[in-house]
């Protein structure tokens, strides 16, 4: 079921979390060291140790699947919110830092997209090696 699928990146995210603070507390820091990381590293790895078991049903995968697609933007979109407070708060040379980085990150865009692409032709879905 699906809702299994849901159980396993909770678990995996709960399990990632204390970890996570574990390591903030060893080095010395009042944070989250790398939670999120290491639940989605527990996640690959009981999902493929289930898989190869058999014990991981295609319908609880579609679960894994879901959550994890919405899941990783909304940590990428927290992090990022966090580093802009943190840029604000650092001065203007932080927060001018962090905004020639996105522009020269935006302006590299058509650069990186000419140097991956490739003429020859895509294969359609329904083709065939050798067509």
């Amino acid at each position: 079921m699906v809702i299994y699928g849901v159980a396993l990146l909770a678990g995996c995210l709960l399990a990632g979390v204390f970890v996570g603070e574990l390591l903030g507390q060893l080095i010395g820091v009042q944070a989250n060291v790398g939670g999120v990381g290491i639940a989605m590293l527990l996640l690959i790895l009981v999902g493929d140790w289930l898989k190869r078991r058999g014990r991981l049903k295609p319908v609880t995968g579609q679960g894994v699947i879901f959550w994890s697609s919405i899941y990783i933007p909304v940590v990428v979109a927290m992090a990022a919110r966090q580093n802009v407070v943190a840029a604000l708060e650092g001065g203007l040379a932080a927060f001018a830092a962090g905004a020639l980085a996105v522009v020269v990150s935006l302006l590299l865009v058509p650069v990186l997209s000419r140097v991956g692409a490739s003429d020859a032709p895509v294969a359609g879905p329904g083709a065939k090696d050798g067509d």
